[in-house]
């Protein structure tokens, strides 16, 4: 039996219909099980069919770097509130968003690459280091607001 414990929120939600661009930000999503979100050009048939990152690791870039970088500009998926470290989430952890949809972490982090557009921007990108990246295994309608929870 899984133990629930409510460990954050969506605070925004972001795609983007083509790689290698800057995500925009929506009010909601349908997530595809066993694809990604429906819409977003990182969906597909593979282990990196969402991605996420904290609002803490953004407000701390922010703080740190004088830029004032918004929610869905590291190419996130899924920005959270209240997971400050995403990283600390084990791969293979599993994560309920909302009523219905689960995800498996998949990979913590990515290769950094030069070419992204907040990298041109900035001069980094947090993604790499910061962001998780997980797969659909139930999918399901998921708004700005709800929660996260980490099932034990």
């Amino acid at each position: 039996m899984n133990i629930e414990q409510n460990d954050g929120k969506i605070v925004a939600i972001s795609i983007s219909c083509k790689r290698g661009t800057i995500k925009y930000n929506v009010e909601e999503v349908k997530i595809v099980e066993n694809y990604g979100i429906e819409g977003d050009a990182h969906a597909g048939d593979w282990h990196k069919q969402i991605s996420m990152l904290s609002l803490e690791s953004i407000e701390k870039f922010n703080a740190e770097s004088g830029h004032d970088v918004k929610p869905g500009e590291f190419s996130e998926n899924i920005t959270t509130e209240g997971i400050s470290v995403l990283t600390s989430i084990p791969v293979g952890s599993l994560l309920r968003i909302g009523k219905d949809v689960v995800l498996e972490i998949t990979q913590h982090g990515k290769e950094e690459k030069e070419g992204c557009p907040i990298f041109k921007k900035v001069g980094k990108c947090i993604l790499p280091r910061e962001g998780i990246f997980a797969r659909v295994l139930k999918g399901g309608i998921v708004r700005i607001g709800d929660p996260i929870k980490i099932l034990k």
